[in-house]
């Protein structure tokens, strides 16, 4: 019995019919999905740490209280100088305090120079010590490390996270302090520490250069968190380990007797944005402190990633 008597017959598949029109199938799409290499950044997996990062009421609280500290100088700025006399003399406060009454802007400055030693510091804490952490604390660490995240994948979206924070309390607080400044205080000319005065406008672009700069000097502290992380499977003890060791730093900074390696400690040069009120501008004091944040996000970056692609994830 010939093949064309058959009709069902079994088809030789080279001589199986082709379409002339369609591409050839590529092996890629062959392969199993997860054996498929995947790209090392993906800005869903982003997308869906951010929404739940910030939909936290714990990121809200912390938001929150940040945003009262500037009504709280402020309200208290303008009981103390309810005559509308100056305030804020030597020892009398933040820095800038005592030009919050001629001009409500100062209260921007005043607000970053009185949160950024201690409590935006310790709210970035609270975020990178629970990165890691918290997850593997709640269970779910192992199941983010399988696909599509990975390790080095989930770190770097942990990590970008975390900085997205630090942007966006040093945007809260700015803002706070700005609508309570325009509130209780008129608004104007602004006068720098060089004794210049710019216009108004000019002012509002140093207040956001001023709050870039606040959440930059973040960066480094926000990967040493982050790596402290990774060393618990416990986030309260992570977020207490963070602060405690920023609470440390801040008392180190504060001996004299060790200025020798003062320079080298992450918050040192925190305050060193005020030079963006003197006319001219000094940079040095800037761009010394974005790179020491830059050398502790390097160094505890890859401590970070060192110590979560080796570690043995059981939870």
């Amino acid at each position: 019995m010939s093949r064309a008597d058959t009709g069902t017959a079994h088809q030789d598949p080279e001589e199986a019919p082709r379409n002339p029109d369609a591409a050839p199938q590529d092996p890629e799409a062959r392969r199993p999905e997860a054996a498929r290499p995947r790209p090392l950044w993906t800005f869903g997996l982003l997308r869906s740490e951010l929404s739940v990062t910030f939909r936290r009421w714990r990121t809200l609280a912390l938001l929150g209280v940040l945003a009262s500290f500037p009504v709280l100088i402020g309200i208290a700025v303008k009981i103390e100088t309810g005559d509308g006399g100056g305030g804020g003399g030597p020892g009398g406060g933040p820095p800038f305090i005592g030009q919050v009454t001629n001009n409500g802007l100062f209260l921007v400055f005043a607000a970053l120079a009185a949160t950024l030693p201690i409590f935006l510091p310790m709210a970035v804490g609270v975020i990178a010590g629970d990165a890691i952490a918290g997850e593997a604390n709640g269970g779910t660490l192992r199941y983010l490390l399988v696909a599509p995240a990975g390790r080095t994948r989930l770190l770097l979206v942990k990590y970008a996270t975390t900085l997205a924070f630090c942007l966006v309390a040093t945007a809260v607080v700015a803002a706070s302090a700005l609508a309570v400044g325009a509130l209780l205080f008129p608004l104007g000319d602004v006068t720098t520490i060089s004794g210049v005065r710019i216009s108004f406008g000019e002012g509002m672009a140093r207040a956001a250069l001023i709050a870039l700069v606040v959440a930059g000097s973040l960066i480094g502290f926000a990967a040493l968190g982050l790596f402290i992380s990774t060393l618990t499977n416990s986030g309260i003890a992570a977020m207490a380990a963070t602060v405690g060791l920023l609470i440390t730093v801040q008392i180190l900074d504060a001996i004299p007797q060790l200025h020798a390696v003062q320079p080298y400690l992450f918050t040192h040069d925190w305050l060193s944005f005020a030079d963006l009120l003197r006319e001219p501008v000094l940079g040095d004091g800037i761009a010394r402190n974005l790179g020491l944040q830059a050398v502790y996000a390097a160094v505890f970056g890859s401590a970070a990633w060192a110590r979560l692609t080796t570690r043995d994830i059981t939870s």
